[in-house]
Formats: C-alpha cells, sequence, structure tokens
C-alpha cells in the first residue's frame, strides 16, 4: 500500500486494522466488545464514519431514540466507524473499524474501507468474529486463527483458511484486502449456544490473547479478568441449580475432552440446529425420567 496520503488524515506507524462487525459475526458480543475494549485502553481517536444511507436497512438495522438530560429526545443512527490509535510504547499504530453488519452493498462497503486503509498505509488486517458453538463454558474458548493466504500463513505461523461455505461482512472484506495485496487473518472465539446472551467477557478475553501475539502489541487486559471469572462463576451457578443444564453441560466436557476432540479446529455451527439439538435433550431428559 504506497499511495500518498491525503490531507486531514493521520501520519501512522506500520499500522494494523482490526475490525468487528456485530450480528451474524458476533456472537455474544465477543467480537465487538474486543474491539471496544482495545480502542478504549488505547485511547483510540475518531476519524470518521461511513455513511450509513448507503449501506444499512434500517428495517433491519434500526435507529435508536434515547432521552438526553431528561428532556431532549435524540436518534442514534447505525454507523461503521473507523478511529486509530498511536501507541507510545510500540512502533507501529493500530486503526479500528467497528460497527453492524452491513445490509447493502457489501462490495462498496468493503472498498470503501480497503481506500481508506490505503490511505493509512495499513500493512496488515485482523477480522475479530464469535460463532455459536457446542463447546461448553466450563472449558478454555476455543479460537480458531487462520490466514486468507499461503504466504500469510508462513509469516505468522498460522494455518490457510480451508472454510467453505456462507460468509459474512469479515469474509467479504478480508477477501478484498487480499486482492488488494494486503495480508490478512481471521480469529473467531467459539461461544456456547445453550449462554449465547452478550457479554461473553470470557470469549472476549479469549480473542484478546490470541490477537496479542500476532500484532504484536502489549494488551492491557484491565478488568477484563476478572469479569471473564465472574461470568464463569455466574454460569456455574446457574448451571447447578438445572439439573438438565448440567448433565447436559457434562455431555458437552466428556465429547470435548475425549480422544477424538479436536482440540482447536471449530466447525461453523447452525446455531438454530444446536438449539433444536439442545431442545430434544431436555425432552430425552425428561421422558427418561418419567
Amino acid at each position: 500500500m504506497n499511495s500518498p496520503r491525503p490531507s486531514g488524515l493521520p501520519a501512522l506507524r506500520r499500522p494494523v486494522l482490526i475490525a468487528a462487525f456485530g450480528g451474524w459475526n458476533d456472537a455474544g458480543d465477543a467480537a465487538t466488545s474486543a474491539v471496544e475494549h482495545l480502542a478504549l485502553t488505547w485511547d483510540a481517536t475518531d476519524l470518521r464514519e461511513i455513511d450509513a444511507d448507503d449501506f444499512y436497512d434500517y428495517q433491519s438495522n434500526r435507529p435508536t431514540i434515547a432521552h438526553v438530560s431528561g428532556v431532549t429526545r435524540r436518534i442514534s443512527w447505525p454507523v461503521t466507524s473507523v478511529s486509530y490509535a498511536k501507541l507510545s510504547d510500540s512502533d507501529r499504530d493500530v486503526v479500528f473499524v467497528l460497527g453492524p453488519e452491513p445490509n447493502l452493498r457489501w462490495r462498496t462497503f468493503c472498498s470503501t474501507i480497503v481506500d481508506l486503509a490505503d490511505a493509512l498505509g495499513v500493512e496488515l488486517v485482523v477480522t475479530l468474529g464469535a460463532l455459536l458453538d457446542d463447546s461448553p463454558h466450563t472449558r478454555p474458548v476455543p479460537v480458531s486463527a487462520s490466514a486468507e493466504t499461503s504466504e500469510a500463513a508462513a509469516r505468522f505461523g498460522l494455518s490457510p483458511s480451508t472454510y467453505d461455505g456462507p460468509t459474512g461482512i469479515t469474509g467479504v472484506l478480508q477477501d478484498a484486502f487480499v486482492r488488494h495485496g494486503v495480508p490478512s487473518i481471521s480469529l473467531w472465539a467459539a461461544v456456547p449456544h445453550y449462554i449465547a446472551h452478550p457479554p461473553n467477557p470470557k470469549a472476549t478475553l479469549a480473542l484478546l490473547r490470541r490477537l496479542e501475539p500476532i500484532v504484536g502489541l502489549p494488551v492491557d487486559y484491565g478488568r477484563l479478568e476478572q469479569q471473564a471469572a465472574d461470568w464463569q462463576e455466574d454460569v456455574d451457578e446457574m448451571m447447578s441449580d438445572d439439573d438438565d443444564m448440567s448433565a447436559y453441560v457434562r455431555d458437552l466436557e466428556e465429547r470435548v475432552d475425549s480422544d477424538d476432540a479436536t482440540g482447536d479446529k471449530m466447525v461453523e455451527v447452525d446455531g438454530d440446529a444446536l438449539a433444536a439439538e439442545f431442545e430434544k435433550y431436555l425432552r430425552r431428559r425428561s421422558e427418561d425420567s418419567d
């Protein structure tokens, strides 16, 4: 990426772009929470917003109304924001892209981001995601890391991406960067489908821990480690009050711990199918107890 930098853009040192999008790509809000954590701890500066009118269907991503000072009502529109952080204790800076997954014109949306990244001199792209999986909450969160090209895989010691199937905006954005000659890496955390509601600080923490050695930047986890521990304790307590749920989790643990467990390898899982499987499991348990 050697294009001249337009006026008004910051001069960044070997920047890495880190992106996450809400919705389909963001089970438990784990990925967007990771970017929000980094932007906060690294004191990111707002750069620009991508015009929402061009890319969002407001019947799907509706604006929200909030009261300001209990009197004035203000509308907040869905928006993709771009910010940056200059890190004094590192030789590289960071660009953040954060927003809900767009509904329209994905290729134009991605081209807009690639053009801006080009002007900023971005050298590496990392997209973060989280998917629903049948992993138990009691075990370490699996995080898959893959590179979009064999060259990037060799450079960062990762496996080339082998996923075939439907993709979200993260996959389309990665492809756009690869076509532009920029190395692109994806990290995906597995979120237990039976506790899919956000937040999931344990999955957010796992993504950040996997990200840190790849980008070579020290991450301040702040209170996130304690929040993850509290989350684990709360879920354990909830499960202990429900014999069926406890038995279900034990079954998942046995599957993960078995000799043929897949370890770090994750497979895209249909959340609706998992929910249906869980309901059948509970019905079967109920019938066995009658």
